[in-house]
């Protein structure tokens, strides 16, 4: 199978202390392009995550959105901190025998001084976030590649279809070439004969302009190489895979042919299917650009 480099994945995972959900979407890029949008608390799992998303993707710029809900209520501990507490009665006391004073402080107005209660986060449990993490990773990245495999079916299709367009302008050269030059060699005898009127036509003579001519606009070998990039186009699509660049090249290659094509041939008929064809191939061009 072939897929698209476009695709769209999401998916949410809900466990008793929290949620994760995970959206990724993609489109066409020349190598593997991975931006990661997520929560602080989460962005020590970035490393993990790029290496788990190679297992799903080869090409293609990917956008990932990580949303994290934490719903456990005692993530977050108070602390008491008895050493500070002492210090600051401590100070009070002497306070109150410098000064003469009374010592009316009270536990609720010791409590309230810096650092004699702390909040404390509890520790993460890394693996067991992880475990969730990945979970849902997986779950948007398997819808991800199930788009892009439908993508790619149908882009394959498509594909297939214009290639065999393509096969259609090759054998219409293919037929027509032998004609341009029989026809050339009419004409030139017609010409040959209105100037020379009675005299006798050199046919040797005009055998040579003819061969000459003939092998100016010969395209058999742009024709043999065409019809091996599209056959070789149509195995790699049916064999599936990473082929987006290797197609890439062999569309490349065609457009040259076609081009040469175009440059070598006199016939009107032999240039706009060399216009069509070129047509076709940029069409397919663009299509193969879309392929992982």
């Amino acid at each position: 199978m072939i897929k698209s480099m476009t695709g769209f994945g999401r998916c949410e995972v809900s466990e008793a202390e929290r949620k994760f959900t995970v959206e990724m979407k993609a489109v066409n890029h020349r190598y593997l392009d991975v931006n990661i949008k997520m929560p602080k608390k989460l962005s020590f799992f970035e490393s993990s995550i790029r290496n788990l998303l190679k297992k799903y993707i080869e090409r293609g710029k990917v956008d990932i959105f990580i949303t994290y809900e934490d719903y456990t209520e005692n993530n977050v501990c108070i602390k008491y901190n008895k050493d500070i507490a002492q210090e600051y009665m401590k100070y009070l006391n002497q306070m109150s025998e410098d000064f003469a004073l009374d010592n009316d402080v009270r536990v609720s107005t010791l409590s309230r001084y810096p650092e004699v209660f702390t909040m404390e986060e509890q520790t993460i449990d890394e693996e067991q976030l992880w475990k969730g993490l990945e979970r849902a990773i997986c779950g948007a990245a398997e819808g991800f590649v199930q788009t892009r495999i439908r993508e790619g079916e149908n882009l394959k299709n498509d594909l297939i279809a214009k290639l065999d367009g393509m096969l259609t302008h090759v054998d219409f050269i293919t037929g027509r070439s032998p004609q341009i030059i029989a026809e050339y060699k009419e004409k030139l005898r017609e010409k040959v004969k209105e100037l020379l009127e009675d005299t006798q036509i050199d046919e040797a003579r005009l055998l040579t302009e003819v061969t000459i001519f003939a092998d100016k606009v010969c395209v058999d070998e742009e024709l043999v190489r065409l019809r091996s990039h599209i056959a070789q186009t149509k195995e790699a699509l049916l064999a599936g895979g990473g082929i987006g660049r290797k197609l890439d090249f062999i569309a490349q290659e065609m457009n040259r042919e076609a081009n040469t094509i175009l440059s070598k041939t006199t016939d009107l008929e032999i240039s706009g299917r060399a216009i069509e064809l070129k047509t076709e191939i940029e069409k397919v061009r663009e299509q193969i650009q879309n392929i992982e």
